[in-house]
């Protein structure tokens, strides 16, 4: 039990009652567990349900041979969102819905054929990233010239010396700057190739070589970013041979045809919605979700066909269970996330007079691996009431918790909120492999992980909604402000146009720095 004694100086010698009957100023409660708090009957139930009659797996299993890869906005995204809604109906969800929103372009993927022509003549295996740009019809041929990431400053500024060329992303001296802060920046390099004439640019991965044997990895540069220039992630076998004769001062002569279309305006797309109604306090909501949308190299199984399964899996087991929380649990399928977490955005827009009433989100976003930890989005405040929960999941696996914001997924829009964006922390060793890649298929996935992943999102999103105290209410502007620049959220949200909060949090900040 936490507690401050604020100072005062207390003799307990010779006074045998008096003194135990002084209670700590500040005290904290200890934080109650299942087996305190009542909620224990209730999760066995749903442990059964989640562990002895999955259905997850077969969700994942249509998902990904049925519907396939699910680009947003286009017509397999859409036919994903019937889906969604056909499977939250049956399975006795409340509510079910969709809720449409824009983004605001839409794209597709047509061909990228290149091929290195000397010095020595061989077909490159590539694939565009997601909402990059064409070559000339017929493709073209230059020479390959090397462009330094951790140059940018200077790369942009002497852009012109490419004109005509294909340009190969390496990374050479000293990282001066965070990862994502670069990534911002090679935004404007994409946007400045595009007037400079540049052919192409291979820089997919920002001149890391992808993972894995023979596979590219698609995705988006950007948040809601486009870019007219062709970009293209390149295998790391034909990558590692480029950058060789460029070392050995050999310039190879390259050819690249890359089609894709843009829409010329925005496109529709919706979340699924659907709800297990509070018994108590249904104006008191927990979001549940995972992404419906994909990438376009397979099936998109892992990212995040596994999460989608997960939270209809979760669903599931809790309405079979009978037990209904005292809070409202609200399962969502975001759209959008793969362009920049749009569907999550989205959605605290258009429930904006409901957030005061939001307990958090929940979500699983990161592949095919087993749960191993939840991040509480921040909220530093969560970590010692959520761990006796964690801890009465040890039949499970040991389950770390911290108060880590995760960026990547729906989860940073609630954080943002300062709300509790809940992400599950997942063993991620063959996830590199299958991230946004022509691996990304259902044989990615076990079905027993996918099922206790499962089992644990239900067991999580049920205490969380039916423990007796509310679990979470939002933090103020300035405090959430102060959270985020104490995680070191705000040079990214800054550089992605993400960041609300003007200059609040900026002299705590100061003054931490200082100390």
């Amino acid at each position: 039990m936490r507690g401050v004694w604020a100072g005062v100086g207390l003799v307990v010698l010779g006074f045998c009652g008096a003194g135990a009957l002084m209670l700590r100023a500040n005290e904290r409660p200890v934080p109650k567990g299942p087996d305190e708090d009542g909620t224990k009957p209730a999760l066995v139930k749903i442990a059964g349900e989640g562990m002895l009659d999955s259905h997850a797996f077969q969700y994942l299993t249509e998902l990904s041979d049925d519907v396939g890869a699910r680009v947003t906005g286009s017509p397999a995204e859409r036919k994903a969102e019937e889906w969604g809604v056909a499977k939250m109906k049956a399975m006795g969800l409340e509510n079910v819905h969709t809720e449409k929103y824009q983004i605001w372009r839409g794209w597709t993927r047509g061909t990228a054929d290149a091929e290195v022509l000397t010095p020595v003549r061989h077909k490159l295996h590539v694939d565009a990233m997601g909402w990059t740009g064409s070559t000339l019809a017929g493709g073209a041929e230059g020479d390959l010239v090397p462009v330094n990431l951790f140059d940018l400053d200077s790369e942009i500024k002497n852009v012109s010396r490419l004109k005509g060329k294909v340009a190969l992303v390496v990374m050479r001296g000293i990282q001066r700057k965070d990862f994502m802060l670069l990534f911002a920046q090679f935004g404007d390099f994409l946007r400045a190739a595009v007037p400079a004439g540049v052919i192409a640019i291979i820089g997919g991965q920002g001149g890391r070589k992808s993972a894995g044997m023979n596979l590219t990895h698609t995705g988006i540069l950007g948040f809601n970013a486009d870019f007219a220039v062709p970009v293209v992630s390149m295998t790391a076998e034909d990558q590692g041979q480029l950058e060789r004769f460029v070392e050995r001062g050999i310039t190879p002569r390259v050819r690249f045809n890359v089609q894709n279309t843009f829409t010329s305006g925005p496109v529709e797309t919706a979340n699924v919605v659907g709800e297990i109604r509070g018994s108590e306090h249904p104006e008191q909501i927990l979001v549940v979700g995972g992404h419906l949308d994909s990438w376009d190299l397979a099936e998109g199984t892992t990212d995040n066909g596994s999460g989608t399964a997960t939270v209809l899996g979760a669903a599931e087991a809790i309405v079979r269970s009978g037990e209904r929380p005292r809070r409202t649990i609200r399962f969502v399928l975001f759209t959008g996330e793969e362009q920049g977490l749009d569907g999550s955005f989205a959605y605290i827009k258009q429930h904006q007079s409901e957030m005061a009433n939001h307990l958090g989100n929940l979500v699983l976003d990161a592949g095919q691996g087993a749960v191993k930890g939840f991040q509480m989005g921040g909220r530093d405040d969560l970590v010692q009431v959520f761990q006796p929960f964690a801890n009465s999941l040890a039949n499970f696996n040991t389950i770390t918790v911290d108060d880590k914001v995760e960026s990547g997924t729906d989860t940073l829009p609630f954080s943002i909120a300062g709300l509790p964006g809940i992400n599950m922390l997942q063993d991620t060793t063959d996830y590199k492999f299958t991230h946004h890649s022509a691996a990304d298929a259902l044989e990615a996935q076990k079905p027993d992980v996918l099922a206790q992943n499962a089992t644990l999102m239900a067991l999580a999103a049920f205490w969380i909604a039916d423990r007796p105290e509310r679990f979470a209410t939002p933090w103020s502007a300035e405090r959430t402000a102060r959270m985020l620049r104490a995680q070191h959220e705000y040079d990214e949200l800054k550089a992605f146009n993400l960041w609300p909060f003007g200059d609040l949090g900026a002299e705590e900040k100061g003054r931490n720095d200082n100390e």
